[in-house]
């Protein structure tokens, strides 16, 4: 049995990340992999928070 304290001691494994969108130059908004803005999917906002993109400046929202 291991001590209570190494229950927050030790790290744990973080999960993979899979990032199921990616920015598209053109349009400089971040789409999903069938085209759609990253925006208009929910599951995905509320997995990430926000979408957020580097175009021109580290503050570019596209929600």
């Amino acid at each position: 049995m291991r001590p209570f304290t190494l229950n927050y001691t030790l790290p744990k494994a973080l999960p993979p990340v899979v990032m199921s969108y990616s920015f598209d130059e053109s349009r400089q908004l971040n789409v999903l992999p069938d085209g759609r803005p990253a925006v208009s999917d929910p599951e995905l906002l509320l997995m990430v928070g926000t979408t957020t993109s580097t175009a021109g400046s580290q503050t570019h929202f596209d929600d």
